[in-house]
């Protein structure tokens, strides 16, 4: 029979491939974040600049599937939680994408 410390271990193991654990951790975080800021001092708005450098640092963390840090940041910046049109993005940056084929 399986100890009360083997279960626990077994359950950590399988939260932590699942993702589970790291999702809930990344809660626990944004939620000590929000419950730690104060609503007394208003943040200062988010400006267009800020929102298209937010946008660009949330596609980074999500292109390298740092998605509980993403989630962090949404919650504590104030970005939408709906990402920008990446077509937007390309236009207000006065960017280009890179073809499939790598030809530009």
């Amino acid at each position: 029979m399986a100890t009360v410390a083997e279960l626990k271990a077994v359950l950590k193991d399988t939260l932590e491939k699942k993702g589970v654990l790291g999702h809930l951790k990344a809660r626990i975080r944004a939620e000590v974040f929000n419950a730690l800021d104060d609503d007394r001092e208003p943040r200062p708005s988010l400006s267009h600049e800020n929102l298209l450098i937010n946008e660009l640092i949330r596609e980074y963390l999500e292109f390298n599937k740092y998605k509980y840090t993403a989630s962090v940041l949404i919650a504590e910046s104030g970005q939408p939680v709906v990402p920008l049109d990446r077509q937007f993005l390309i236009h207000e940056l006065n960017a280009f994408e890179e073809s499939k084929d790598n030809t530009i």
